[in-house]
């Protein structure tokens, strides 16, 4: 058999692509130990835990991101290719960036809560509130040993002085910071003594600015009504707090500026509207004078001996046209006066009275004769239907022997014995008077 056999040069070459291939970028933790830095100005150090250590090697190039300088004990997280040095055959990590391990792992938080809050809304630029032209108070909410408070009150005083600041004393780094800001943003919207806030501190690393990238902190922001200026740090430092917040200022004494107007800038306005108010002052004086001369010479011709001129002498026109008047109505009336006393006269029922009167004498005997002759035949007629009455009349009947016997109750002619039953209560009429009975045998016919 052809037996396959490898140089060491070979077996280290292949080894090394293996890594290489299946080991493209890895993040690596552990304490730096046996660091190393030659005048080629490459790092070579030993990162290891408690079990087991890896060679590391760090470039010069890739030296120009450090954010800190890399010392034995300190425990970092390393970004790096993992390789074999084929001289030796040691395995070893060629490092492409360090970042201290309490900072990376804080990074990562801070990465995951600004994507969860970015997710629900909490930097949507619709929730920001806008702040105020001229506000009556500004609250400040910081810790009152630092040297934002100096900054921001130094800033405030040379602005505009005339504006009160409310400090709320806070912590701003440790383990309770955090639940001592939210609980001072609550606070302050409870109070409503301040009608803007200036949440922040001063410089640091990202753990002693922490407390400003709670989720406690974000929220309580987002949901104060008052606006909020975030001012965490220095210009290069970014915190959850700058996000939710409704302005964030690079420095404690920016948002210092943002937060109070400028006073000279506000001199300069008050003396433009004073300006402005004599310039209208003075147009509004003019315009009541030319106002005032027109109202006088209106007052002028209405002045009540003007007044009583002119009502007389319109008096004396309607006295003429109403004497005129009069005459014209007078004449006219007495010109239909003569004629309707003409027609009048032509129509004098004395001419036609006495025949009217022998006329109603005469009607007056046919309607008596008339009268008297209706009457008798209404009599003669009467007496005929009486007697035709009294002759079908069941009276008639009783006074030749007859009776009649009714029901009492409803007083209805008894014409059949189907009506009666023994013990029947019945009335019996005569021509002369009536009696009740009780009913003791019937007897069909």
């Amino acid at each position: 058999m052809q037996r396959n056999i490898l140089t060491v040069s070979q077996l280290n070459r292949a080894t090394g692509q293996l890594l290489n291939e299946h080991f493209l970028s890895v993040l690596v933790e552990g304490e730096l130990s046996n660091f190393s830095a030659p005048s080629s100005g490459h790092f070579y150090f030993t990162l290891k835990d408690a079990n087991a250590q890896v060679r590391c090697a760090m470039f010069r190039p890739q030296q120009r991101r450090l954010a800190f300088k890399p010392e034995n004990g300190k425990q970092v997280i390393v970004k790096a290719q993992v390789s074999l040095y084929e001289p030796r055959g040691d395995y070893q990590l060629i490092v492409e960036h360090i970042e201290e391990a309490g900072d990376g792992v804080l990074r990562r938080a801070f990465e995951a809560l600004k994507q969860k809050l970015a997710t629900e809304g909490l930097f949507d630029a619709v929730h920001k509130q806008n702040l105020p032209t001229l506000p009556r108070c500004i609250g400040l909410i910081t810790s009152p040993t630092g040297a934002a408070i100096h900054d921001v009150l130094t800033v405030l005083k040379r602005r505009f002085p005339a504006v009160p600041v409310i400090i709320y004393p806070v912590a701003v780094q440790g383990d309770n910071a955090k639940y001592d800001i939210a609980n001072a943003i609550a606070t302050a919207n409870q109070l409503r003594q301040c009608d803007v806030l200036i949440v922040g501190r001063g410089g640091g690393s990202l753990e002693d600015l922490w407390a400003f990238n709670e989720e406690i902190v974000a929220r309580a922001i987002f949901a104060s009504t008052i606006p909020i200026i975030s001012a965490v740090g220095h210009e290069t430092d970014f915190t959850i707090a700058d996000f939710v917040a409704d302005l964030r200022a690079p420095t404690p004494s920016a948002a210092a500026e943002h937060a109070s107007p400028d006073q000279q800038q506000w001199l300069i306005r008050f003396v433009h509207l004073e300006e402005r108010l004599q310039q209208q002052l003075q147009r509004k004086l003019n315009q009541q004078k030319q106002s005032l001369d027109w109202l006088t010479k209106r007052l002028e011709q209405q002045h009540p001996r003007a007044i009583v001129l002119r009502n007389l002498q319109r008096m004396d026109e309607l006295e003429g046209r109403l004497n005129l008047a009069i005459q014209t109505r007078l004449a006219r009336q007495s010109s239909e006066l003569a004629t309707k006393t003409a027609t009048l006269w032509r129509y004098n029922p004395a001419n036609t009275l006495a025949s009217y009167k022998q006329r109603l004498n005469y009607l007056n005997k046919q309607l008596t004769a008339s009268s008297r002759q209706k009457l008798q035949v209404c009599q003669q007629r009467l007496a005929n239907v009486s007697q035709t009455l009294h002759v079908v009349s069941p009276l008639a009947t009783l006074n030749r022997g007859y009776t009649l016997t009714l029901a009492p109750d409803s007083g209805k002619v008894i014409r059949s014995v189907k009506q009666l039953a023994v013990g029947d209560i019945v009335e019996t009429r005569l021509a002369q008077g009536r009696f009740t009975s009780q009913i003791k045998q019937i007897k069909p016919d």
